[in-house]
């Protein structure tokens, strides 16, 4: 073939591989795009998955694959680099995070980080490292969260205080009674009672965004709930405290109520109540961010996530405002998509945008 049309040729050659989108994740190294197809480059014989750190090849010497089986078919051989024959990086990490979680989950008590990294065939700094990135969350916390949630089961069960700690992998229980308020919000005690040892004063007012309960335990505000419907707010507080001893029609306390249904309809009144906060380690992390976040500001998930420093965490972040029992005093209604739209909101999405447009117009 002349000069010319071997120019020609080529030039062909490399618009059609400019203009194929596949192209883009290569200039890009895009990782997500990984598995997806493979790309091979003529004049090295290889073939790289699209997130190969290698300099990027001439557009007229790559070649598009479906699969690595078909590039290998065509006579090329794994890149050394990238390693396009084996699991992905990201396959990898979370596969080793998997097997420290079950080697975690299976242990009678929590193993210490030298334990489970040598499990898994690291060092313990660099274990530590992947897991927080993979998770969001230090190994510890992921066990202190098992634990706890089998304590939670084992209460609930009906065994007893002792048993269900030591059956949790607690190995003194002096370690679990300095989580317990945290965690469970009242005593084992209580909690295996169903809270049948705590007193809760509840009232029920109306607001402009429908029926409004405040609940409040010895400790402090543990409920602020919004609804249409009165007698479904009562009811979902009873299901919560299923052995509590619930005190309504108190005069004192309906001024508590009224304090709240004040903000409610103008926000730049402030709300200062002690709060009984119930949650994980984690998810008292997440609210307090959120209190973090100025009236009539907003900030997305990933922004919460970041300013706890689990930046790859957006998700939990996101279950632990669905998991928030105390409407406006944790202003999870300050927390959006990326884009800035709402969503998400346990109380409703038009209550959480007539909240937002209170607080910017207060």
């Amino acid at each position: 073939m002349p000069r010319t049309d071997t120019n020609r040729a080529a030039s062909v050659g490399a618009t059609n591989t400019v203009n194929d989108p596949r192209w883009q994740s290569v200039t890009q190294r895009d990782a997500s795009a990984d598995g997806s197809f493979y790309y091979a480059v003529r004049t090295t014989g290889v073939y790289c998955r699209p997130s190969c750190p290698s300099r990027t090849a001439k557009p007229e010497n790559v070649t598009f694959f479906d699969t690595r089986t078909d590039a290998e078919a065509a006579g090329f051989r794994p890149c050394r680099r990238c390693r396009p024959d084996e699991p992905a990086l990201g396959e990898r990490e979370a596969s080793i995070v998997a097997a420290a979680c079950r080697f975690i989950d299976d242990a009678e008590a929590m193993p210490t980080l030298t334990e489970i990294a040598e499990h898994v065939g690291l060092s313990p700094a660099h274990f530590h490292r992947l897991f927080k990135r993979v998770t969001g969350i230090t190994p510890r916390e992921y066990g202190k969260a098992l634990r706890t949630e089998r304590v939670r089961n084992e209460l609930a069960a009906g065994a007893s205080v002792t048993h269900a700690l030591y059956d949790a992998g607690y190995n003194a229980s002096s370690r679990f009674y300095q989580d317990a308020q945290e965690v469970l919000g009242m005593t084992p005690t209580e909690f295996r009672a169903g809270g049948g040892e705590t007193t809760v004063h509840f009232a029920i007012g109306q607001c402009s965004l429908g029926a409004l309960l405040v609940a409040r335990s010895a400790k402090g505000v543990c409920s602020i709930a919004f609804g249409d419907d009165p007698e479904l707010l009562a009811r979902a507080l009873q299901d919560r405290f299923p052995s509590a001893e619930l005190v309504g029609d108190d005069p004192d306390f309906e001024r508590l109520v009224a304090h709240v249904v004040g903000f409610v309809e103008a926000p730049g009144v402030g709300l200062d109540l002690p709060l009984d906060v119930r949650g994980t380690a984690f998810q008292q992390r997440v609210w307090r961010a959120l209190r973090d976040i100025p009236a009539g500001q907003t900030a997305t998930y990933a922004e919460v996530a970041a300013a706890i420093g689990e930046p790859k965490a957006v998700r939990a972040v996101a279950g632990a405002c669905g998991a928030n029992h105390l409407a406006v005093a944790i202003p999870c209604h300050r927390v959006v998509r990326t884009d800035g739209s709402l969503s998400g909101y346990r109380w409703g999405v038009e209550r959480k945008r007539a909240l937002l447009e209170r607080e910017r117009a207060g």
